[in-house]
């Protein structure tokens, strides 16, 4: 699959920012698109922004268009969505199970998606069961393949403020030795090398469902 045209759903967070850099940045990809709320102030001769309002059926459908792979990096907090489930299944399951049913449609051959460690359609853990859910309704589209990243804890510098993640963060650094063998998915990993290994993944041109943690995402 040569000189893909990728199409970004989520590309100002910590993975989704890093993740347009690097495309931009790779000759593999002839044209970078990113769906998003509000413009970002980005410029590059390969990069098409859309405004997007994803509650909108029409407009979803007409800005994601046509393409080789959807990279969907999007989530939120309890915080951003001040504690409403509603509004974080809106933005953590809908978008990306919407972009996953109208991008099949549209004739994309790749699907790759930021979940969690953990996730469980099953799970007792709101957030847990919601990115199992998420996988689950994903799975069920025709894409040639569906990659699904299961980050642990992620590091990096983010936007917003987040000090309680920054304790985290610090936490499972020096906990670092504690997660081998079964354990090494619970390993935090930077969200540079989560995108660095959904654009790797991209490349291989695989068929069918493949579920990266860890291990395979270092």
């Amino acid at each position: 699959m040569n000189e893909q045209e990728a199409v970004v759903i989520g590309a100002s967070g910590l993975i989704g920012s890093q993740l347009v850099e690097l495309l931009l940045a790779d000759d593999h990809f002839r044209k970078v698109r990113i769906l998003v709320r509000k413009k970002l102030d980005l410029d590059h001769p390969k990069l098409q922004q859309h405004v997007t309002d994803f509650t909108n059926e029409l407009d979803y459908k007409n800005n994601l268009e046509k393409g080789d792979s959807i990279f969907c990096c999007i989530g939120t907090t309890q915080k951003n969505v001040k504690g409403d489930k509603k509004a974080y299944e809106s933005i953590d399951h809908d978008i990306p199970v919407n972009a996953a049913r109208i991008g099949s449609q549209n004739g994309f051959k790749q699907f790759l998606v930021v979940s969690s460690v953990g996730a469980n359609p099953s799970a007792g853990n709101f957030y847990l069961q919601l990115k199992g859910k998420t996988e689950r309704d994903i799975r069920q589209y025709p894409f040639q393949c569906i990659s699904i990243f299961r980050p642990s804890m992620l590091l990096g510098k983010r936007k917003e403020k987040r000090p309680g993640e920054k304790i985290w963060q610090a936490m499972m650094q020096a906990l670092s030795f504690v997660w081998v063998g079964e354990l090494s998915k619970y390993h935090a990993v930077s969200g540079s090398d989560v995108a660095t290994a959904m654009i790797a993944q991209s490349k291989q041109n695989k068929n069918g469902v493949h579920i990266l943690e860890y291990k395979q995402m270092k």
